[in-house]
């Protein structure tokens, strides 16, 4: 893991410094950035200059123009570096990609644990609370299912289907990563202390919050966006007709991400929310295929912890001798003999994996001796 340090960058320190002026979101934070070109400049500005900006009214401009003076950022700086918290700011080059692509990116995220390269193959698994056994049965099973195949599994460490989201992941030794409303350093609920230690051993434990920040009503649609954010897709396993996994839901729809949903039983309260965004044109998921099969070819290839480039989500349930002849076919076509040369594989392994390949829309045949992938 790597430890912040509090020997970091005054640019960190600056918008680290306005990110904990209350009433400063990232939205704000972009409209004050435009206007004055960096976050000096912002900390420097007088009032009467500070309301210029949309969104920035008397009182606001006033704390921003006193935040240097009334907030203690090397404070936060030694205290996260002392509990293993890495601080990341929205410009530097290890924040998270996928979160860029958001409106609002979080301008400063806290994270417990390692964030890699493969985490870009990452699913959202959310749903109620108040859980049922059926539930939590379905979102542990799924969370085992693909973290086996190589997705890492992305959730809100809540109560109920959260819970068994992450725990399903550990399970399979697989990694997952916990998004929070609170600070790092106030779990919430505080009896997941234990599972979220868990969960920064095998993945990250992220917030938006300032790590000793409590659980507050607004901060939860906020962690929403991040959870969906992080992920090609997200399932609902179990929510009633009011619930924070449709709102999670209908974020990853604005943002472009794929949207899951699993049947319950017809009388279960508890399955009215996933019923309604089935009907709403929610892929309706039953297993693990379910997903693979729905997820499109990724914009960027992910290299996995086998060293492979994958380029297509169904990759990531291939046998090693299917994986051995997709690695050998490029975009390009290429003869077949070429690729028994390069495996070293008989003719005819290499003929059969190849209609395997084509059945699942991996490769294409141009020709009778010419294939290419997809």
């Amino acid at each position: 893991m790597n430890q912040t340090t509090p020997d970091v960058s005054n640019d960190l320190k600056t918008i680290l410094t306005l990110s904990l002026v209350p009433g400063v979101g990232p939205k704000t934070l972009t409209s004050l950035l435009d206007h004055f070109g960096d976050s000096q400049s912002i900390l420097a500005a007088a009032p009467d200059q500070l309301q210029r900006v949309s969104g920035v009214g008397p009182k606001l401009a006033r704390e921003l123009s006193l935040a240097s003076k009334t907030i203690r950022a090397d404070a936060y700086i030694d205290l996260c570096a002392k509990n293993q918290i890495d601080i990341l700011s929205s410009f530097d080059s290890v924040y998270p990609k996928p979160l860029i692509e958001l409106p609002n990116p979080p301008t400063i995220i806290y994270k417990r644990g390692d964030l890699v390269e493969e985490d870009s193959l990452a699913i959202a698994i959310v749903g109620s609370r108040h859980a049922t056994p059926y539930g939590k049965r379905i979102a542990e099973r799924l969370a085992r299912g693909l973290a086996m195949a190589g997705y890492t599994i992305v959730s809100g460490l809540a109560r109920g289907i959260d819970a068994a989201a992450h725990k399903g992941a550990l399970e399979a030794n697989g990694r997952t990563i916990g998004v929070l409303a609170s600070g790092l350093l106030n779990i919430y609920p505080a009896e997941h202390a234990d599972l979220a230690r868990r969960v920064s051993e095998s993945g990250a434990l992220i917030s938006e919050s300032a790590p000793n920040h409590p659980p507050k009503s607004g901060s939860f649609p906020q962690r929403n966006r991040i959870i969906s954010g992080l992920s090609l897709g997200t399932i609902v396993v179990e929510a009633a007709d009011r619930s924070g996994a449709l709102i999670t839901a209908r974020l990853a729809s604005e943002q472009g991400r794929e949207v899951f949903a699993v049947p319950g039983p017809v009388d279960s309260r508890m399955s009215r929310g996933c019923h309604q965004l089935i009907r709403d044109g929610a892929k309706l998921v039953e297993s693990v295929d379910d997903v693979l099969e729905e997820l499109g070819p990724l914009a960027n290839p992910v290299k996995t912890d086998r060293g492979d480039n994958v380029h297509h989500p169904r990759e990531l349930k291939l046998n090693d001798q299917e994986r051995a002849v997709l690695n050998a076919v490029p975009q390009m076509p290429i003869e077949i003999e070429a690729v028994v040369e390069t495996t070293g594989l008989p003719i005819a392994r290499v003929l059969s994996t190849i209609s395997v390949l084509e059945i699942r829309r991996l490769i294409r045949r141009i020709s009778g001796t010419k294939i290419a992938r997809i």
